[in-house]
């Protein structure tokens, strides 16, 4: 499945033919935000989560099915319980989208900052544990890194781009998103939620991880993770996303299962999915074939959630 889109809607990149993987300056960048977009491009020596990531569009109605097999192989993970729980999260790009348009042109290296609530949002305060993420593809594998912080510490740290208080082992990684945030001028420009449910694997499964994620909505505006604000369906109310995400291989009966559903890859960012879904870039058609599934994203008009 190869990825179509309109290139003279991409906004210019001076930095677009030098894209390679120089190690980062680890004391603070003073360079101009070209500089800092190149220097950053280089996957940090610091790596919490890396596995593989396989997505799939999936109808609603199979969903019930697709849980009692699952839940017959792995285990729910403990933070989740009955009907899972929600995630929420703030993306950061820059003003011309560079991240967006990095994803959508299937960089080899690509990276997105984000700040993430996993629970219930009408909770959130100033001192809400929130996490700051860095994911970034290199190749075929997904890196994320993060720092727990209080919400109102991520917010100064992404926001108004000050050094926070941090454990001392996190230092690098707080300095790295200071650098990122500063250096490429990035503030927030969409946010998403959705409820989510994930399954673990136990025994000759350990590292698998398979998630159901559905009512996946997002807006433009008011970035507060707690405020109540106007959200919009992203993905049309009856698809739920599948993630399977694995540190080195998909175990056969999971292949198969997903065979036996009919189940079909897609190339679906929900980040990407919020810009499209408010106007802020080409929406979805541009960018996936006519018979692709995600083809159905673009075609239905955002609809509005209050949740």
């Amino acid at each position: 499945m190869r990825l179509r889109f309109n290139r003279r809607a991409r906004p210019p990149d001076p930095a677009a033919d030098h894209r390679g993987d120089p190690t980062p300056d680890p004391g603070p960048s003073t360079a101009g935000p070209d500089h800092a977009g190149h220097a950053l491009r280089a996957p940090s020596k610091l790596h919490a989560f890396n596995r593989y990531e396989i997505k799939y569009l999936v109808a609603t109605t199979k969903v019930p099915a697709l849980r009692r097999e699952l839940a017959g192989r792995l285990a729910l993970d403990s933070h989740g319980g009955d009907g899972g729980y929600g995630v929420w999260s703030v993306y950061y790009d820059t003003t011309d989208l560079r991240f967006y348009w990095e994803k959508i042109e299937g960089l080899r290296f690509r990276r997105k900052l984000r700040v993430r609530h996993y629970g219930d949002r009408s909770t959130v305060d100033d001192d809400t544990t929130v996490y700051v993420e860095i994911k970034q593809r290199v190749n075929r594998v997904t890196q994320k890194r993060r720092v727990a912080l209080p919400y109102r510490l991520a917010r100064r740290l992404c926001d108004e781009r000050v050094a926070v208080e941090h454990d001392l082992a996190q230092g690098a990684f707080v300095e790295e998103v200071l650098e990122l945030v500063a250096g490429l001028d990035l503030r927030p420009v969409a946010m998403t939620g959705y409820q989510r449910e994930a399954f673990v694997g136990q025994d000759a499964d350990l590292g698998l991880r398979v998630t159901l994620d559905h009512r996946i909505r997002g807006r433009d505006r008011d970035f507060h993770l707690g405020a109540e604000a106007e959200n919009r369906l992203i993905v049309l109310a009856g698809l739920s996303v599948v993630e399977i995400k694995a540190n080195e291989r998909v175990p056969y009966w999971l292949t198969d299962l997903a065979a036996r559903a009919e189940l079909q890859v897609v190339r679906v960012s929900k980040y990407c999915q919020s810009v499209e879904a408010f106007d802020r870039a080409p929406r979805s058609v541009f960018h996936v074939q006519d018979d692709d599934p995600a083809a159905g994203l673009a075609a239905a008009t955002p609809t509005r959630s209050e949740a």
